[in-house]
């Protein structure tokens, strides 16, 4: 068997059972032709939340480690497969130079790639906003009531917090937001408070609503689930197709000034477009967004991380995974592990971003340093 240095596992069926664990991080080392890890990986689905200590303990038992990283997510997945609808266990086990290092805290180098995991109570902005790049996501289950877990060195942090540097590894990340632009960027005339009062010209929700197609362009039925603005950075004529922008999402149309009141506050002479959630979209985004990170990485990736967005994977797709499915295609025999969450952890512009309906993806080759 050829030595590889990362692989996973996976085991699922009727009962969230320790033994789940066990099993994913045993077939993860014997893929790998390993006898022991240097840290594991591992994600929990939603049963295991109230109590997931057993699962630690035996994922550290079957690793020969005890650094185990991870949380619960919605659901979990490897290169294999996804899993939604039963309680189960993906591992990762890293070898040769590769390791999970707990950093003790604001320790972070500008330098390092962070796996970075939190709670929805977890996620603070002093957390986010360091230099580090980080990569990860927001634990959470189909719900969002919780309980929600999070773990490292085999025990769950009370800090609801996470960050071990990925020791031993280039990476880099990207991130899809998968949305179909409705217009090209236009710059805010005129805002108040979380309100856009004009783009360009024209009132908002008439640029908005003359953007629509055919089929749904009704002011006073707009599908505000499937819309948001899109806030570009850098050069506007490349931002859509680079991925430079953050969404912002759609709170009211108010009919009355024609404005429209978004999630987060807009500033006058930002560079904003309408886009719509599309499933064609979405693929055709995260084929560029592999791509653009397989280039940046300049070599074959021995490993990926995939975080998507709960409303993305099998609920938007169409009980497939288009993300999973066009990484694996590209990579077939690459290692893949990851977690559906409730928000997605990754650069954006020079800093780290909260994503929303989205997938964060980072690919990693070993180093020698």
């Amino acid at each position: 068997m050829t030595l590889k240095f990362s692989a996973t596992g996976l085991s699922h069926g009727h009962r969230a059972l320790a033994e789940h664990a066990e099993k994913a991080v045993k077939r993860a080392l014997a893929k790998a032709g390993l006898e022991r890890a240097n840290a594991v990986l591992l994600f929990l689905t939603p049963e295991y939340a109230a109590n997931p200590e057993p699962a630690l303990r035996a994922a550290a038992r079957a690793g020969g480690c005890l650094q185990v990283v991870g949380c619960t997510g919605a659901g979990i997945l490897t290169e294999e497969e996804w899993v939604l609808d039963s309680p189960g266990a993906a591992a990762m086990v890293f070898g040769g130079n590769m390791h999970l290092k707990i950093s003790p805290q604001g320790k972070l180098s500008d330098d390092d790639i962070v796996l970075s995991l939190c709670t929805p109570a977890g996620l603070t902005a002093d957390w986010l906003d360091v230099p580090t790049r980080r990569i990860g996501a927001v634990s959470g289950d189909l719900f969002g009531h919780g309980p929600f877990k999070v773990w490292s060195g085999a025990r769950v942090a009370d800090s609801e917090q996470v960050d071990a540097i990925m020791s031993g590894m280039d990476g880099v990340i990207n991130a899809s937001q998968g949305v179909r632009a409705l217009t090209s960027p236009i710059e805010v005339a005129e805002v108040q408070d979380y309100d856009i009062k004009r783009l360009g010209n024209y009132p908002a929700l008439s640029v908005l609503v003359q953007s629509l197609p055919p089929s749904v362009r009704d002011m006073e039925r707009v599908p505000l689930h499937l819309i948001m603005g899109g806030v570009t950075f850098g050069d506007p004529d490349t931002a859509i197709r680079e991925g430079r922008y953050r969404l912002n999402h759609i709170v009211a149309a108010n009919l009355r000034d024609q404005s429209i009141t978004l999630s987060q506050r807009p500033s006058r002479g930002e560079r904003l477009f309408w886009a719509m959630r599309d499933t064609l979209a979405a693929e055709r985004d995260m084929r560029n967004c592999i791509s653009r990170t397989a280039q940046a990485l300049g070599g074959q990736p021995d490993l990926a991380l995939l975080f998507p967005c709960m409303g993305r994977g099998p609920n938007f797709f169409g009980n497939r995974d288009r993300d999973l499915d066009a990484l694996r295609s590209n990579f077939p025999r690459l290692p893949i592990a990851g977690m559906y969450g409730n928000g997605e952890l990754g650069p954006l512009d020079g800093l780290n971003h909260l994503y929303q309906y989205s997938v964060v993806l980072g690919l990693f080759r070993a180093n020698n340093a």
